[in-house]
């Protein structure tokens, strides 16, 4: 009998790089006394106590679910949602009253009606989306998805663990070159760490304006940096007093998942102060009807927060993850010293090459999966593995290119402190019992 027959597609994909180790993890049939997983961005600290106030009491009188009805919101979502992205710019500086924000299920979801609206006809090479890798490897599956194309250019990471910005004459090639229809910039980075400068971002803007593109910013971790500099980077941060023209042509991603400790709650928002896209943006997102109203509902709580509140609640996140990612990078440096790591300027991860430890014909997808099945070492007495999550998916390369992420992992700083402390013993004894039986 004939079976029927899956999409090409389908038949395509393979697991996102940030869950492969999750997902085989699960499927192995002896597990260890304990596993730490720090391959996926999934906080664990709790949401903001306004946030938590709403959650424990959806059944108050005040609360539009207190009979027990759950209806849709409008596809744009609660006004009140909106007001908490506008209020969270508005406490850290930004003029406000021109943008224009679409809510969505999770920065996710941003991301696609993004690509949807910036990029050319599926299926055709007409105005890419231009980043600079390696980037977050959602915005290469969801291009995938819909059959937008992404075009590229390289950083590198140096011995010192410093990611090189590409040189602007080398953007503008690339642009002259494929015509993008957007620029992205991740200014607070996933998956590297990078925090970009103000200058930077600039000169990226002038080429936006010049080239007639869109500029993009995913700013999930804005408030998440560890250098002196108190400024915050952004794209709300350029007008038309730096850079005339830019005004009409931003966009930014935002989320409830990591600065405020929500990834689960599945909200965040597409901003924009361009009124067409965002009017062309709520018209795509009528298919979707509306983003989840429980989890609108929770976040709104942030539209009565106080510029105090807001910025504290920053500050104390900032000092939090400061000190787990210096610690997690100082103990990798002292077990391995050729160990290649990021500098841990900004959001929550660190990218760790392997390069100049390990033997010929290594992969960083081949050493993920054999932690996740069978690797096991003792750290205090207790039989442990961990997840990390391999850096080739973050490339966009084409077919035949080297992958800088052959030999490179990202480490997320999700689990508990104890935890953390852990993860540089691990890795480097996982990764010498890894080579010594390769």
């Amino acid at each position: 009998m004939n079976k029927p027959v899956l999409s090409s597609h389908f038949q395509s994909r393979m697991p996102s790089d940030i869950r492969l180790a999750q997902m085989k993890y699960e499927e192995r049939k002896v597990k260890p006394q304990a596993v730490i997983n720090v391959g996926i961005g999934n906080v664990s600290l709790p949401t903001n106590p306004a946030m938590m106030k709403r959650m424990f009491s959806l059944d108050a009188a005040e609360s539009p679910f207190s009979k027990g009805v759950i209806r849709y919101s409008t596809t744009a979502g609660f006004k009140e949602c909106q007001d908490a992205f506008k209020n969270i710019l508005k406490c850290e500086g930004f003029y406000t009253s021109n943008l224009y924000v679409q809510i969505t299920d999770g920065g996710s979801a941003a991301m696609e009606i993004l690509l949807l609206g910036v990029c050319g006809p599926a299926g055709s090479d007409e105005r890419p989306l231009l980043m600079i890798d390696p980037a977050y490897t959602n915005y290469i599956s969801f291009a995938e998805r819909i059959g937008r194309r992404i075009v590229t250019v390289k950083r590198k990471l140096n011995e010192k663990g410093k990611f090189s910005l590409p040189e602007i004459d080398k953007i503008e090639e690339m642009i002259k070159r494929y015509n993008p229809g957007a620029l992205l910039v991740i200014p607070y980075d996933n998956p590297t760490g990078q925090l970009y400068d103000y200058e930077t971002l600039i000169e990226l803007a002038k080429l936006c304006v010049k080239y007639n593109m869109w500029m993009v910013s995913d700013e999930a971790y804005r408030e998440l940096y560890y250098t002196d500099d108190t400024r915050l980077v952004s794209i709300w941060g350029i007008t038309d007093k730096e850079v005339p023209g830019i005004e009409g042509r931003r966009i930014s991603i935002e989320t409830a998942s990591k600065v405020w400790n929500a990834c689960g709650l599945r909200i965040g928002a597409l901003i924009t102060d361009n009124v067409e896209f965002n009017n062309r943006a709520v018209a795509e997102y009528t298919a979707n009807l509306c983003a989840n109203v429980l989890g609108q509902y929770i976040f709104g709580a942030l539209a009565h927060e106080s510029k105090e509140q807001i910025l504290d609640w920053c500050k104390n996140l900032r000092n939090y993850y400061k000190e787990q990612i210096m610690t997690v990078y100082n103990g990798l440096k002292k077990l391995e010293p050729n160990l290649i790591v990021s500098s841990p300027d900004a959001s929550i991860y660190l990218v760790i090459d392997v390069r100049n430890v390990v033997k010929p014909g290594f992969d960083s997808i081949d050493f993920v999966l054999y932690c996740a099945e069978k690797g096991v070492v003792e750290i205090d007495g207790v039989e442990t593995t961990l997840l990390v999550a391999p850096m080739k998916g973050f490339y966009n390369v084409e077919e035949g290119e080297y992958n800088p992420g052959t030999t490179q992992f990202r480490i997320s700083f999700v689990e508990s402190p104890d935890k953390m402390a852990k993860v540089p013993e691990l890795f480097v004894k996982l990764l010498k019992q890894y080579e010594s039986q390769r």
